[in-house]
């Protein structure tokens, strides 16, 4: 059977189908929650309070939320996730039907709900290769099928089906929440039960997360996948803190016209998604990160340069491809490569990196667009992206690529492995 022909298990639709709907929740309460937060205060700190809530969980939690994924059931973690953030949601509603919604309560909504989200998306990030048998073509397919499911979902329908809702009542989007919630959990218990890594010899937690995490920090080509995110978050949230000021005082743009814009960065990110597989079997998936990273910060440089809105917009989409081919190559990879028994703790540092850095670049976006011009961020954003490409791009090369898709098929155990032929084909497909 060739690459091509082969076909994902029927597993994984259950999986896609509640990832799918957990993603029109979570839309639908991105957009509610800020709105909800906006009845209650008009005070810009207290509205950045309930938002930088829902990171906290992973800066607090991140490594040790991932050492405990990789102790317990991971299909168990990802329902178990699911119906505790249903019945939380049910408070706030209760709250809103009985006007007495508070800030503090929805910033506590807000952590718990990303304190789910940690255990949920760490689970299912390790569940993942071992339903498709770590197959690294089936990985990037299955992870190109999320990747779009949830950039539809979260980005075009979840919120202006959020703001609907909350026209009809400032309980319904979170109901609506809940019951999305609810669907996904009995999607995710009915799927098959996959064996659990070996055990390890018994440790502290803290000494099993800071076993995850260096082993991220150690293997040159899991650092590089971890550095492009890390870095791109600095850059992409440098552009997005002054992004509607941009739009409105250089372009032009109102605030109809503003939602557009947003719309083509999330199109792109459809079509990145989309091409994602065919970039890495034509260009191998270490090159394809490499151009990928490089089309990134190219993209910002246009946006910075952009003459009107219908360059800028255009620049938002080619960036948005980049960041959605990137967002299925580098998971699939890390999931191919990645020991089953580390998995958990290696994706939850990768992650946490990630969402570190967001803060950095927010902070220097506003202070470059304070202290020299507003464009100024978005030089220095395109900047550090083609800066982090020169310097991970030998760190993930299409050489240490195959070596590591090479190194980990000779681990697993028989029923498990490709066949040589099947290996070989992709070591081809990569160089």
């Amino acid at each position: 059977m060739t690459l091509d022909a082969r076909k994902l298990p029927t597993g994984f639709g259950r999986l896609w189908t509640a990832q799918t709907v957990s993603s029109l929740g979570d839309g639908v309460t991105q957009a509610a929650l800020p709105l909800l937060a906006l009845t209650l205060t008009r005070n810009p700190m207290a509205l950045a309070v309930v938002t930088a809530a829902g990171t906290l969980p992973w800066l607090l939690f991140g490594v040790l939320g991932g050492a405990l994924v990789d102790r317990w059931d991971r299909r168990r973690t990802m329902w178990v996730a699911d119906v505790a953030r249903a019945v939380l949601l049910a408070i706030p509603a209760a709250a809103a039907a009985l006007d007495v919604l508070s800030i503090p309560l929805l910033a506590a909504v807000a952590f718990v709900l990303g304190l789910g989200g940690l255990f949920f998306d760490t689970a299912a990030t390790a569940y993942l290769p071992e339903l498709l048998r770590r197959d690294p073509a089936l990985l990037e397919r299955a992870n190109s099928r999320l990747r779009g499911a949830q950039t539809a979902m979260s980005g075009f329908a979840g919120p202006p089906a959020g703001s609907a809702l909350l026209a009809l009542g400032r309980a319904v989007p979170l109901l609506a929440d809940a019951v999305s919630f609810t669907l996904s959990a009995l999607l995710v218990r009915s799927l098959p039960a996959e064996p659990r890594p070996a055990p390890e010899a018994r440790e502290s937690l803290l000494r099993q997360a800071r076993a995850g995490a260096s082993y991220v920090f150690r293997d040159r080509l899991l650092l590089g996948l971890a550095l492009r995110p890390a870095v791109g978050n600095i850059a992409f949230l440098a552009v997005e803190t002054v992004l509607a000021l941009f739009a409105h005082d250089r372009l032009g743009i109102a605030t109809y016209g503003y939602g557009l814009l947003l719309t083509a960065d999330a199109t792109g990110g459809l079509l990145g998604a989309g091409i994602a597989s065919y970039l890495g079997r034509r260009l191998g998936t270490g090159t394809a990160l490499t151009c990928t990273a490089a089309v990134e910060g190219l993209a910002i440089l246009g946006l910075a340069a952009a003459p009107n809105p219908y360059v800028a917009g255009l620049a938002l989409a080619v960036c948005g491809a980049g960041m959605g081919a990137t967002m299925v190559l580098g998971p699939s990879l890390r999931q191919a490569i990645v020991p089953p028994h580390l998995m958990g703790r290696v994706a939850s540092t990768s992650r946490m990196l990630a969402m570190c850095a967001a803060p950095f670049g927010a902070f220097l976006g506003g202070w470059l667009a304070t202290t020299y011009d507003i464009r100024t961020p978005l030089y220095a954003a395109a900047g550090l992206l083609l800066a982090m490409t020169a310097v991970t791009a030998t760190m993930t090369s299409n050489h240490r690529v195959e070596a590591a898709l090479r190194a980990a098929a000779s681990t697993v155990g028989p029923e498990l492995a490709e066949s040589e032929d099947s290996v070989q084909e992709r070591v081809l497909d990569l160089a």
